[in-house]
């Protein structure tokens, strides 16, 4: 069973959500206080979902809190709409960021995805991921099949991330905050900076190899 806490001030939400989850061996524990929520035990639970609009103390705080002291997965679950609070939490430690409304299906997968990725980087590693895919930090430079890839900033960002989480699903807003060159930070430009990446490596959308559409997420880079 996987265990979540869940900081959220919407108790009929949390409810709905918890229902939904149980189904699929996911227990969620929720306290409507942040200052609960903190004093909870965070060291038991696999993951916590986090709403940003609490009373007593902003999300944005509980978040930076918790990460400067447990590694526990973090998804932001909030109706709050500015970009910059997107930003600031990815940025301060939080692993994805789900605006509300959304489908209990989508948190479910997003869920299973973090724990897959952090079950994968604590796992001792007995070789080294085979990927096409060669980064260069020195050189600023990526390699597809040893050939190098000529890229934008932004492309480079993006793919560099891509290629981090070989394998995971990586969302949208990951991606989107991951790219400090990508001025335009609506979705709309991402996908255009994934179909220039797809026919740099020689690949389409219809048929990728390596970059692949995951529905209600965002991409996953495989090969």
């Amino acid at each position: 069973m996987i265990n979540v806490l869940m900081i959220e001030d919407d108790p009929e939400f949390a409810q709905i959500l918890a229902e939904y989850l149980a189904e699929y061996n996911i227990k969620i524990t929720n306290y409507e206080d942040p200052y609960l929520g903190l004093s909870a035990g965070v060291k038991k639970y696999d993951l916590l979902i986090l709403d940003l609009t609490l009373p007593g103390m902003d999300g944005l705080d509980v978040c930076r809190e918790i990460r400067e002291k447990y590694d526990i997965p973090i998804i932001i679950s909030s109706a709050r709409s500015d970009v910059s609070d997107k930003v600031i939490g990815l940025q301060i430690g939080a692993d994805d960021y789900l605006p509300k409304p959304y489908d209990p299906k989508e948190m479910y997968a997003r869920i299973t995805s973090l724990i897959r990725r952090y079950k994968k980087s604590n796992e001792p590693q007995a070789h080294a991921t085979q990927t096409l895919f060669r980064v260069d930090d020195m050189r600023h430079q990526i390699y597809y099949n040893e050939t190098p890839l000529s890229l934008t900033p932004a492309e480079y960002e993006i793919l560099h991330y891509l290629i981090k989480q070989h394998g995971f699903s990586v969302s949208r807003e990951q991606l989107v905050y991951n790219c400090k060159s990508l001025k335009d930070k609506g979705s709309k430009s991402l996908d255009v900076i994934i179909g220039r990446l797809r026919v740099k490596i020689g690949e389409s959308s219809k048929t990728p190899q390596h970059i692949h559409s995951v529905r209600g997420i965002g991409y996953k880079l495989l090969g």
